[in-house]
Parts: C-alpha cells; structure tokens; sequence
C-alpha cells in the first residue's frame, strides 16, 4: 500500500459527502487534499484550464503543490456552477482582492441553505470589509463560516500535526466542519466570534513582515519575543475596537496563528519582510516569492482604518514608513524603543493616550 493510499484508508471512515473548494492556489490545494483523503467528493474549481488539465491528468498542483500527489474523489473544474451544485458545505480560497468578484459572478450558482465557508485572510479595500461580511451581502441565503488558524498549507499537506479553528453563528455551521474536515493530523476547533477569528487572520499577516526584518537583522531572541508579544497587544486592541472578542486572541485564531507566520520561513509574509530586510526593494520581493503577500495590502487599509478611528498601532505606522515612506529599519526600531512604556497585557491598566 501506497503512503497516500494509507493516508486515505485511515481516514476516510466517514460518509463521503459532496463538498467544494473555489480557488487552486497553496491552501485550497491543502484542504481539497484532507477532504479527498477524508473520503469526500471534492469538486476543485479554478479558472485556469490548463490547471484543471494538468490536475485532472497528473493530480498534481505543479505551482503551488509541485511535490504533492492528490489522492481520493477530487474533481477539478473551471465549471463553478457544477462545482457547488448540491456541495453540503462550499470552501472558499479566493484571494480578497478578487473575492468579491468570483462570488459576485456566481451568486445565482449557490443554493439557500447552503453552507460557505471563506478560508481567505484578507481585508477588501473598499470600505473595509472581511471575507464573511462579502459573503453576508452578496448571498444573504447562505450559512457563512470562517476556518483559520496556524494553519501552512504546506505543513497541512505534508500531513504534520495541525489546528483549525472554526467561526460561525450557527452550530451546525461549526459541527459540519469539524465533521468534514478532522482527521488524525487536523483537529478543529469551534468558535462563535466570527469577527474577531478572521480579522486576527488578517492582521497577522502585518506582523509576520515585521518580524521577517527583525530576522533578518538578526536581532535577536529577546527582540523576537517583544515583536511578537507587542503585536499580539497591538492587533487584539484593534479588532476589540471594531467589535471582536479579546478572548478571540489567546486562542489559536490569534496568538496561534501569529506565532507561526512570525516565526515561518514558510510564511509568504515573512519572507517578505526578511527579503526587505536584507534590502531588497519591496515589488522584488513580492515578485520572487510568486505569491500573494496579503500582509502588503491589509497594512495599507489597517493604517488607513487605525487613524479614522484613533487607535493607537506604533508597528502597523512603522512599517508602513519603511515600505512606503523611504524610513530605515533601523530609525523606525530606535523610534518605537522611545514610544510611551504601557501597559504589558492590553485592557489590564488604562491606556495612556499617545499621538
């Protein structure tokens, strides 16, 4: 027996359901993969047909998964229509810049009822809106979820230990998932703050860059540990401005997921940050990593968001200045060692208004 075909016997001792995955890069790559091994019928819609070709033929993702064979009842298409057509639960991994668009598109495609999970860390530009609120007003109809967590999509295919964390209102929303998607190397767990579990999926992403220039200016493990901790402080403080639940933050959806991107080499936002960090310019380091960095976009919009409403993200403006404003790497870390010294752990001691 194969090592797939063990990896698809021990864990497809559910019943198969029909289930789809919108978009082909690195982790809806991923999740298609647990869902076939799950023994699911998985139908992988992407645009590119000559994707779909090679998939089809060779069950292998040559840009985003070149060393992974997909294995089980896996279906690519570039028919989205039939893709979701009768799918108990839809996985959606579009980027955000064009989610709303593919959704908006397809919206007639979706069922009432139907159950549409995003797994996209991202923010829309345009008036700031998260994945699950794209999902809510464009098809009203359907039972919106969000999975994320520390989740490498590499480290998922590879089947390490990993887990998930998913949001939803609705249990059943919640049960589904951890139905469909657990197995011996992914365990989910359920949370009910969807607001807070996807904006700490998206902010994470601002503090990975950061901590890839620390990297690579080797500043050491103490420095490393502050990095993380005060952007920890950081992002929890934001996102409760906005209605998320502090809690949301201790748990794998907040501190889990920002400790492995800001730690990774495998984190696309960190390599970016590292590349940065050892001068390169920052369109050369997004273009050699191939992929998206939604760290980049997400800092423009959460800098934009943090000064309308006066909340206090002395790393968000710092790296801001050092990827947009020309500002050394070094003059920004001197600047933040100055700021104001507050409280460690935020909503403990009453916060000194700073400007």
């Amino acid at each position: 027996m194969s090592e797939n075909q063990g990896s698809e016997s021990k864990n497809a001792s559910k019943a198969a359901h029909k289930v789809a995955v919108l978009g082909g890069g690195s982790f809806g790559t991923a999740m298609a993969k647990v869902l076939g091994e799950n023994g699911h019928d998985v139908h992988f819609w992407m645009r590119d047909p000559a994707q779909v070709q090679e998939i089809s033929q060779s069950r292998i993702n040559s840009r985003y998964m070149p060393d992974i064979t997909l294995s089980g009842s896996i279906h690519p298409t570039t028919d989205f229509a039939s893709a979701v057509d009768g799918a108990e639960i839809v996985f959606v991994a579009i980027p955000s810049k064009a989610f709303r668009g593919v959704i908006r598109e397809h919206v007639s495609d979706f069922s009432n009822g139907q159950i549409v999970v995003s797994l996209t860390k991202g923010i829309e530009q345009h008036g700031f809106k998260l994945m699950s609120e794209i999902l809510q007003e464009e098809i009203p109809r359907a039972h919106v979820g969000v999975l994320s967590g520390p989740n490498l999509a590499g480290e998922i295919v590879n089947e390490d230990l990993t887990a998930t964390v998913i949001a939803a209102k609705d249990p059943l929303v919640r049960s589904k998932v951890q139905e469909l998607l657990g197995c011996s190397y992914l365990r989910v767990y359920a949370n009910v703050d969807v607001y807070g579990v996807e904006l700490a999926g998206a902010l994470k992403n601002i503090y990975a860059i950061v901590s890839g220039m620390a990297a690579a200016l080797d500043l050491g493990e103490n420095a490393k540990a502050m990095l993380i901790t005060r952007s920890l402080a950081e992002m929890s403080r934001f996102a409760v401005s906005l209605g998320a639940n502090p809690m949301t933050f201790m748990g794998l959806a907040g501190v889990g997921d920002l400790v492995v991107t800001c730690t990774s080499s495998k984190s696309r936002n960190f390599r970016v940050g590292y590349a940065v960090g050892k001068g390169a310019e920052l369109d050369d380091a997004v273009a050699e990593i191939g992929q998206v960095a939604e760290g980049i976009y997400t800092l423009l919009l959460v800098k934009q968001k943090a000064e309308e409403i006066g909340i206090y993200m002395p790393l968000v403006r710092g790296l801001y200045d050092i990827l947009y404003g020309g500002a050394s790497i070094k003059a920004v870390i001197g600047s933040l060692m100055m700021a104001v010294q507050n409280s460690d752990v935020e909503f403990i001691l009453p916060r000194v208004l700073t400007h």
